[in-house]
C-alpha cells in the first residue's frame, strides 16, 4: 500500500528518531514561553515563522499545515497582551513560511516513495541475482557473505553460486569490473548462465566457453567503446560426489586460500586462464586443476575487494595473515569474523564490492 502526503503510517518515536520528530513541538512551545515572559522589545515571537519550516523536514503534509495553523493563533493570543507587536506582519509570514513548507514536504514524500520502490525493486533483484545459499549444498558446508560497496546499493557487480550438478557441487565466485547498473547486468547474465551450465556440461572448461559467450553477447549490447573495457573475473570449483580431490578453473580472479590441519596453502592456477569476454583478444586455452582434499578441509573463495580494502591510512588489507589467525573457525564463524574485521579495518566504508564464500568439506555427501 502507498500512503499519501496526507497522511503516513506511524512510526515508532523512539532514541533520535523521536526527537526529531517531536522537535517543532518543543521548538514552538519554547519560542512561545519565551515571548509570554519577556520583554516585548526581544520579539522572540518571530522566531515562530521557523516551526513549520522545521516540521516540513520529518512531518507529513497536514501536520505541517496544521503546526503552521496553531503558531498563527498563539501570535493572535500575543496581540493581546502585546498589542503593538507587529501581530499582522509576522501572520503574514508564518503564513508563506507554512505554503512553502506543505509543498516542501509533499516533494519530500513523492521522493520517499520513490526511494522506497526503488529499495523493493533491488531486494527482489537481490533475491534473483544472489538467492540465499543453504548451509549445506550436497556434501559440503556453505557459507556466504556480500557487502556493497554503495551505501544504499544491495548489490552490485561481485556475484556467487553453488549448484548439486550429477558431476558434484559446482559454485562459482566472479566479479565484473566496474560499478552500478551494468556491473549488475553482466553479473546476473554470467549467474543465470551458469545456473544452466553447471547441470549440462561435463567439465569445467565447458561450463566457462559458455559463460564466455553469454558474456560476450551482453557486452554486445553496449556501445562499442564501453564493452572493450568491460570483463568478469570468476573462479569455478567442482567437489566431486565421491569427494577425495577437487577442480579449480581461474579466470584471472584471486586464487582461493585452502587451510588444513592449521596451515594455509594458496591454490594459484598452474596456467593462466583468460578473464571472461576477453577470450577473443587472449585465446580461449582453459586450465583446469585438481587438488587433493580430505573431510575437514576448509577453502576461502573471494573477491579482491576483499585483499584491497584500505585503511584510513591506506594499508591493505592483509587476508592470509588474518586467515591464519583465525583458522579454527567455522564457515559461518569465519565469515562473520571477516566482515566484522574488514568493516574495523576500513573505517566503516568499502571502495569496492565484496563478495566471500567459506566452503568445508565433510564426511556426508548427498548425490542428486
Amino acid at each position: 500500500m502507498l500512503w499519501t502526503g496526507w497522511m503516513r503510517p506511524p512510526r515508532p518515536l523512539r532514541g533520535r528518531w523521536g526527537a526529531a520528530l517531536l522537535s517543532p513541538v518543543i521548538f514552538t512551545v519554547v519560542v512561545t514561553a519565551l515571548a509570554f515572559v519577556t520583554p516585548r522589545k526581544i520579539s522572540f515571537s518571530r522566531l515562530l515563522t521557523a516551526a513549520p519550516a522545521l516540521a516540513a523536514s520529518t512531518w507529513p503534509v497536514l501536520p505541517t499545515v496544521l503546526l503552521g495553523g496553531a503558531c498563527i493563533l498563539i501570535m493572535i493570543a500575543l496581540s493581546l497582551v502585546y498589542p503593538d507587536l507587529g501581530t499582522w506582519f509576522t501572520v503574514g509570514a508564518i503564513a508563506a513560511v507554512t505554503v512553502a513548507a506543505a509543498y516542501a514536504c509533499r516533494v519530500r514524500i513523492q521522493r520517499e516513495q520513490a526511494f522506497v520502490q526503488l529499495r523493493l525493486v533491488a531486494d527482489a533483484a537481490e533475491k534473483v541475482l544472489l538467492r540465499p545459499l543453504p548451509h549445506r549444498v550436497g556434501s559440503v558446508e556453505v557459507e556466504s557473505m556480500y557487502l556493497a560497496a554503495a551505501a544504499q546499493a544491495h548489490i552490485g557487480g561481485d556475484f556467487y553460486e553453488a549448484l548439486v550438478t550429477p558431476y558434484g557441487v559446482r559454485l562459482i565466485l566472479g566479479d565484473v569490473r566496474g560499478k552500478g547498473l551494468p556491473a549488475v547486468g553482466a553479473a546476473a547474465a554470467v549467474v543465470n548462465c551458469f545456473r544452466e551450465a553447471a547441470y549440462d556440461e561435463p567439465s569445467l572448461e565447458g561450463i566457462v566457453r559458455r559463460l564466455d559467450a553469454s558474456s560476450t553477447r551482453h557486452s554486445c549490447t553496449f556501445p562499442a567503446e564501453e564493452s572493450l573495457e568491460q570483463f568478469i573475473t570468476v573462479v569455478l570449483a567442482e567437489f566431486p560426489h565421491q569427494g577425495g580431490h577437487i577442480k579449480l578453473l581461474n579466470c584471472g580472479h584471486p586464487p582461493p586460500l585452502l587451510l588444513r590441519h592449521g596451515k594455509l596453502l594458496v591454490l594459484d592456477p598452474t596456467a593462466a586462464s583468460p578473464c571472461l569476454n576477453l577470450a577473443a583478444l587472449m585465446g580461449s586455452r582453459y586450465t583446469t586443476d585438481t587438488v587433493a582434499c580430505a573431510p575437514g578441509d576448509q577453502l576461502l573463495f573471494y573477491t579482491d575487494g576483499v585483499i584491497e580494502s584500505r585503511s584510513p591510512r591506506g594499508e591493505f588489507f592483509s587476508l592470509q595473515d588474518w586467515l591464519r589467525r583465525h583458522n579454527a573457525a567455522g564457515p559461518k564463524a569465519l565469515l562473520d569474523r571477516l566482515h566484522r574485521d574488514l568493516l574495523q579495518h576500513s573505517g566503516g566504508g568499502l571502495d569496492d564490492d565484496v563478495a566471500a564464500l567459506a566452503v568445508r568439506l565433510s564426511d556426508r555427501s548427498t548425490v542428486p
